[in-house]
């Protein structure tokens, strides 16, 4: 089973500020239909622009994942954890019994272009933690390059859920031919770009739930990048 979900939609917030695509149900924005895929929670697609940013928080239980695209992400947390994220830098704060944050953008000239995801957590009340880590394009070129992992025997940022986020780029000829584990669900989520999966066409901002399919093949990239999610 493929189900297709494209682009236009998602929910969309627009303030002056902030220009945000909801792949499921967040915020305002609510639909039955989509309120997630297995433990996968939240993709925000969202543009911030200079100078702004989201105030300080609070989250409980939930593993929080920032994918940066363009431009730069400040982050502060009630942890003491503060880092200035790039294209390349993906974070993961896992806020078990609750923790505070903010992500700004420090640029006065730019904006910058993230996702925000959520995964849901296999546990309750664990204690907050963070992690980061710089991927280079070359790990991710033609290639599925794991950015985190429920398994701490990986090499990947480590949640707290039976899952695995990894992310590709493909252009031109270049492709993957991915076997989901069985009985585990997948979602494709195209952060820019074109590409075709199992002769679906799909441009940014579209996803694909999968279940009891047995290969994926991803080809015909036209400067895509992607991530991809194994869940239970």
């Amino acid at each position: 089973m493929i189900e297709v979900r494209h682009a236009n939609e998602r929910g969309h917030v627009q303030l002056d500020w902030l220009n945000s695509y909801h792949s499921f149900s967040f915020g305002h924005y609510h639909d039955p239909a989509h309120m997630g895929w297995s433990a996968l929670r939240v993709i925000n697609d969202d543009t911030v622009q200079p100078g702004q940013g989201f105030g300080t928080h609070g989250h409980r239980d939930m593993e929080i994942l920032s994918y940066v695209l363009e431009g730069a992400l400040q982050h502060r947390d009630s942890m003491g954890s503060g880092s200035t994220l790039r294209p390349g830098d993906v974070q993961l704060m896992s806020a078990g019994t609750g923790v505070q944050h903010s992500e700004f953008n420090p640029s006065q000239n730019d904006p910058v272009h993230f996702l925000q995801i959520w995964i849901l957590p296999d546990r309750q009340n664990v204690t907050p933690s963070y992690q980061e880590r710089h991927i280079q394009d070359a790990q991710k070129r033609g290639q599925l390059k794991l950015l985190a992992s429920g398994d701490p025997n990986d090499d990947a940022l480590l949640l707290h859920q039976d899952a695995r986020i990894y992310a590709t780029l493909l252009n031109g000829d270049e492709h993957i031919e991915y076997t989901p584990p069985f009985g585990r669900q997948t979602y494709v989520h195209i952060a820019r770009g074109s590409i075709k999966v199992n002769n679906h066409e799909l441009r940014t901002g579209d996803g694909l739930k999968v279940m009891d399919e047995s290969t994926l093949l991803l080809t015909e990239g036209d400067d895509a990048e992607i991530l991809l999610f194994d869940l239970p």
